[in-house]
């Protein structure tokens, strides 16, 4: 089988396939392999090639006229020459290329150009008819040289109009002309100064700068390469003053001569000349329409079309709108068309009427026609043109009038119907149109062939398409009479049907939409009455390149680095190639751009590198891409251009041209200010404004040398500052504002300071900055005293009566004049410590730990200052003991305003106090009231001060304490309560024991042995019952039971049994242990709560009962002499006062709760958690004692 090549149908557009239908009978002797299969066949000449109508040559080469043509056998070829044969033998410089018809006329060597110049024809000849080409017209360019000529010195006035004339030699083809100095320098031309299509230069008004000696005209030929110049024309143009001058010098003082300025005048037209002309043009060129204007202002051009729109996409203007183009102008385009010139002083209409003609143009072109005899068949000559052009037959280079007669042809008009024909109806048939402005010329070749259908497409050809994209399967073919096609799929298949395919005209077959299972070989079948043929090709369907992750769009700022990814998904036979492009172009040759398998990246990105990126992913058979934007933003560029305009004494405007945004538009604009005359360098805030606005109105002080900035503000930041505007003084002005927080203190009994915020310098408003200062008592009829003082913000008033209030002004002043009247501020000359004690002072206890405490107040005027409160100062009586050893303590509560009461809390029961109370002003504190002395009742006793056993015995146990430090009254007895603990931490019984207040040792007798004991100590009063001491002990074993025991433990079955004991309490001692660490309680907790009798429950704190035993404390280590002091604090009773009632000051104060905190605070006790413990452990004997 042969090798499949590859072929990819979805790459070959479907137009080629399509034009095949045009020429699918034609022996297609330059298609290669092909060719091969079709050498037996016969075909008429067929012109391939040749020269154009006009043919313009070079003088100085060798002159190529080409024909070249095809056909079977390969046709040989002439010539005529203006009609005439042309016989190239006889000319030794003509040659014909060896199997072409093409001339090479060798003028190189020997000959003229202007020699063979002419009109010639090819024609092309086998045994089956004859092509001709068309009349080819041959003629030498041709760049002749200008004729000399003088010119004379052009001298104008000021505002004249002036066309300088270039009328360049007729050349072949025409020339192209354009002006230029002695320099080689084009001349500028503009709305005044402009170049016509003739090549005249038009000046609409002239101007003194237009004044030059070296306007040249150039010719420039393109097919001789050559350019030729004008003779310089020299021009002046002189003003009105230079011109009565001149005038004035060449006269007598008799004669008298002014020469006016060139009046302004409206327009009028320099070319074309009058109000209407004509202009025509053929199908197909550009229509130039073109109308220049002088006047004075310069006229501007408009263009309209006086019965039609201008065409959108084919209209242009150039020579700034004085010339009209219309490109691919048709008939369509021809009406009138009209030019206004206008200037300030008018305007003048020029109406140009446009006519369309055309040379012929085909409508329907003939064909070849491949017949096989007897059949049917025409040939269709049909063309249009204005005016319409003639149609004329050849055959085979002949008029058909006069040609070989064949019945099987028929003329009718522009076509020829062929019928029955038979091989000698094989001929070359040529179509003529021409009009007056030109003319068509066809070949068509009815071929009369008889042959079998011929398969030309490869076999086994390989199409690969993307799905769902359509496939095209070619299937050229050759054959007469032409044979029908059809297509299979498989080897089986039925004909494709054009329900889900299309069938063309030319063999190929098209599935729209290509897919999967569009895959498989395809069988093309070619029929008619001589025969069959057919062809297999193959047909892949790949999965298309498709891009997953598509880059996408991305702002960064300038500096930083930015990553595009592509992922792309692809057919696994298909190698994709990735590229990527930046605006359709290749990335920059950067080595900040790097790729990095799916990612690209830009480091150290700059403005440059903004615009589209696009990843683009190519296979063989398809292309897929996808872009993204990068937009390079940054804070914006500093403004610049500050300018100061409208300087008025109080205000300026600035005005600043921005800066270049960076591509973030610009929010806002931030204007600050400098004084340099009194901070130089140190920049403030003066205004700011929208990022729209590039000018601000800005008030100003007087007295201020200004110096302005501006920063430009957007979304990525604020630009560095612009620089400095120039410098503005303001006028000097009296101040506009006094000082403010202006105050009247004494400090002494006899003086009145008055202080004031001084203004700064910018507030000063001019040079010579003072202060007058004025004074008076404000209940007096005094007149105001002032003083003026400078550089400072305080004055002292000397020799003032006590505590008195005044009146105070501050008002500034500077060399120009006062601020205004400052409003008058009340203030006091100092105070002097009062002069009374308060009087009738009452104590009421209320309960143990709090007294009510009333007075009454001191006249205002004794205060002599402001009244900021009461102090009361008391302290508890000591002993004398007590008294001796350190000095009374003495508490502070300060009572703000004029209260008359006052609580005191925080006292200790059962003590006597003392108190006296005084009245507090700015100064300080008044003369001490008279003492007044009160008991607190009693209350309950805190803890015993300790408790510890001593001399344990087999069963006793001896408790020493001693009394509690705050007994809060007379002791009443002493309250203990114990209860055994056996080993597994169970609580016994509760025993309760009342001991005298007077005792403070106690042996309790009648005890188990080797056990331990807990102990609950407290004191009582008549009030109740005190805070709690805890302890434990242990009686001691017995030495008779533990030397049996000894005796036993010698025994081996002894020992074991203890091993046993002793493994067993391990566990035990294991599993408490975990039971501990996960927060529960031993089960002497849980058998007390489950027998929750109230008289063997541990005490409480503050109704006598007893708190819980928990592992928390049983497996602390006991220590002896240790007690837990319960957190007992004194109730209030029945206080109702509110805080409001107790005293802030000096060296007390209360908590959120309301208790009490100060140099006196009632010492809280606190139980503590530890106990007594015995030295030795329990030994295993103990530990069995305990456990039978």
């Amino acid at each position: 089988m042969p090798k499949k090549k590859p072929f990819s149908a979805g790459r070959v557009p479907l137009i080629l396939f399509l034009c095949q239908i045009v020429s699918a009978l034609d022996v297609p002797l330059d298609h290669g392999g092909k060719a091969k299969l079709l050498d037996d066949l016969v075909q008429p000449p067929t012109i391939t090639q040749q020269s154009p109508k006009d043919y313009i040559i070079d003088p100085r080469e060798n002159i190529v006229i080409q024909c070249e043509a095809k056909g079977k056998p390969p046709p040989s070829f002439s010539w005529t020459r203006n009609g005439t044969h042309f016989d190239i033998d006889k000319d030794p410089l003509v040659t014909m290329k060896p199997g072409s018809g093409t001339l090479v006329i060798n003028i190189m060597s020997d000959g003229k150009a202007e020699t063979y110049e002419g009109i010639y024809q090819c024609t092309a000849r086998n045994e089956r008819g004859a092509a001709i080409s068309n009349n080819i017209v041959v003629r030498p360019s041709r760049s002749p040289l200008w004729t000399k000529e003088r010119l004379e010195p052009i001298t104008l006035r000021n505002g004249q109009s002036l066309v300088l004339p270039c009328r360049p030699p007729v050349g072949l083809p025409p020339a192209i002309i354009f002006w230029m100095d002695n320099s080689f320098q084009r001349l500028p031309q503009s709305e005044r100064v402009s170049q016509g299509l003739n090549g005249d230069l038009y000046f609409s008004n002239v101007l003194p700068e237009d004044t030059r000696e070296d306007y040249i005209c150039y010719a420039r030929f393109n097919h001789t390469q050559t350019i030729q110049q004008k003779q310089p024309i020299s021009l002046k143009v002189i003003s009105v003053d230079e011109l009565n001058d001149t005038i004035a010098a060449n006269l007598s003082d008799t004669e008298f001569y002014g020469a006016k300025p060139s009046k302004e005048r409206p327009p009028t037209f320099l070319t074309p000349e009058g109000n209407e002309s004509l202009k025509e043009e053929l199908r197909g060129n550009v229509l130039s329409l073109e109308c220049i204007a002088e006047g004075l202002p310069t006229p501007i051009i408009y263009w309209i079309k006086e019965d039609g729109t201008l065409p959108v996409n084919r209209t242009f203007y150039r020579n700034f709108k004085k010339t009209l183009q219309i490109t691919q102008v048709s008939e369509a385009d021809s009406g009138n068309y009209q030019c206004i010139a206008k200037n300030t002083l008018g305007a003048v209409h020029h109406t140009i009427s446009v006519t369309v003609k055309a040379a012929p143009y085909w409508i329907v072109a003939p064909q070849n026609l491949v017949l096989s005899p007897g059949e049917n068949g025409t040939l269709i000559c049909r063309a249009n043109g204005n005016p319409k052009p003639r149609i004329g037959w050849l055959t085979n280079g002949v008029p058909i009038e006069i040609a070989p007669d064949d019945p099987s042809r028929k003329i009718d008009g522009d076509t020829i119907i062929f019928s029955n024909v038979q091989e000698r109806s094989s001929a070359v048939y040529q179509c003529n149109a021409s009009n007056e402005y030109g003319y068509l010329l066809a070949n068509a070749f009815v071929n009369v062939l008889a042959e079998p259908p011929r398969i030309l497409t490869s076999a086994n050809t390989l199409y690969q398409v993307i799905a769902n994209r359509p496939a095209l399967l070619d299937c050229a073919f050759f054959g007469s009479p032409r044979p029908t096609i059809e297509w299979f799929k498989g080897t089986r298949g039925s004909a494709l049907h054009e329900d889900i395919y299309v069938l063309h005209d030319n063999g190929t077959l098209e599935i729209p939409v290509a897919q999967k299972d569009s895959t498989g070989t395809y069988t093309c079948v070619a029929r008619n009455k001589l025969g069959m043929a057919k062809n297999e090709v193959h047909l892949e369907i790949k999965d298309p390149t498709r891009i997953i992750k598509q880059p996408e769009y991305a702002v960064v700022q300038r500096g930083s680095k930015v990553s595009f990814e592509c992922k792309v998904k692809h057919d696994h036979t298909l190698i994709p190639t990735i590229m990527w492009l930046k605006d359709n172009g290749e990335l920059p040759n950067d080595e900040r751009f790097s790729i990095d398998k799916d990612h690209l990246v830009v480091t150290d990105v700059s403005d440059d590198d903004g615009g589209t990126y696009t990843c683009a992913a190519n296979t063989t058979l398809d292309r897929v891409s996808a872009s993204a934007v990068l937009r390079v933003v940054d804070v914006p560029n500093p403004p610049f251009d500050l300018e100061l305009t409208n300087q008025l004494d109080k205000s300026v405007q600035l005005t600043w041209t921005p800066g270049d945004d960076n591509n973030s538009p610009i929010t806002k604009f931030i204007i600050e200010y400098e004084d340099a005359m009194r901070e130089a360098g140190i920049w403030h805030h003066q205004a700011e404004v929208s990022g729209t606005q590039t000018t601000a109105q800005l008030k100003l002080s007087p007295y201020v040398n200004y110096s302005f900035r501006v920063m430009a503000e957007n979304s990525i930041g604020r630009s560095v500052p612009s620089e400095a505007s120039e410098q503005y003084l303001t006028k000097a002005a009296e101040p506009d504002q006094n000082p403010t927080a202006v105050e009247g203190l004494g400090t002494e009994p006899d003086n009145l300071v008055i202080t004031w915020k001084p203004l700064n310098g910018f507030e000063s408003n001019g040079p010579g900055l003072q202060y007058k200062v004025s004074w008076r008592q404000k209940d007096g009829d005094d007149e105001w005293t002032s003083v003026v003082v400078a550089n400072v913000s305080k004055y002292i008033v000397s020799g003032t009566p006590t505590f008195v209030p005044y009146l105070i002004k501050v008002q500034s002043l500077n060399d120009v004049g006062f601020a205004p009247e400052p409003a008058a501020v009340m203030g006091h000359s100092g105070e002097d410590l009062p002069m009374v004690a308060p009087g009738n002072v009452r104590v009421n206890v209320v309960n143990s730990t709090l007294a009510e405490v009333h007075w009454d107040p001191v006249p205002l005027k004794s205060v002599r200052g402001h009244l900021q409160g009461y102090r009361i100062y008391y302290w508890k009586a000591q002993g004398s003991s007590k008294r001796n050893r350190r000095h009374i303590e003495k508490k502070i509560l300060t009572f703000q305003g004029s209260k008359t009461h006052g609580m005191l809390p925080g006292l200790q029961p059962y003590s006597h106090y003392t108190l006296n109370v005084r009245v507090v002003n700015g100064k300080g504190e008044g003369p001490a009231s008279t003492d007044r002395g009160f008991h607190t009742p009693e209350g309950v006793p805190s803890a015993p001060s300790s408790l510890k056993i001593v001399n344990p015995t087999l069963d006793s146990l001896t408790l020493e304490w001693d009394p509690p430090s705050h007994p809060n009254g007379i002791l009443t007895e002493y309250t203990l309560k114990y209860q055994p603990i056996n080993s597994t931490h169970e609580l016994g019984p509760l025993v309760d024991l009342k001991i005298p207040a007077n005792k403070t040792r106690w042996t309790l007798k009648n005890l188990n042995f080797s056990t331990r004991y807990k102990f609950y100590f407290y004191a009582q009063t008549s009030v109740g019952s005190g805070s709690q001491i805890t302890e434990e002990a242990i009686t001691t074993v017995d030495e008779a039971m533990a030397s049996r025991q000894v005796d036993i433990a010698t025994q081996g079955w002894f020992i074991g049994l203890m091993c046993a004991v002793a493994l067993l309490i391990l566990i035990l001692l294991i599993v408490c242990f975990i039971r501990r660490n996960k927060g529960g309680k031993y089960p002497v907790k849980e058998k007390e709560d489950a027998h929750a009798d109230p008289e063997i429950q541990p005490m409480k704190e503050d109704d006598g009962t007893f708190g819980e035993y928990s592992d928390a404390e049983d497996h602390k280590p006991l220590k002896k002499g240790s007690r837990t002091p319960s957190d007992r604090t004194v109730k209030k009773e029945d206080s109702d006062g509110s805080l409001a009632d107790y005293g802030e000051g000096v060296n007390g104060q209360f908590n959120e709760d309301g208790s009490f905190i100060g140099q006196y605070s009632g010492r809280r006790e606190k139980e503590q958690a530890e106990g007594n413990e015995s030295s030795e452990a329990p030994s295993p004997v103990n530990a069995m004692n305990s456990f039978v």
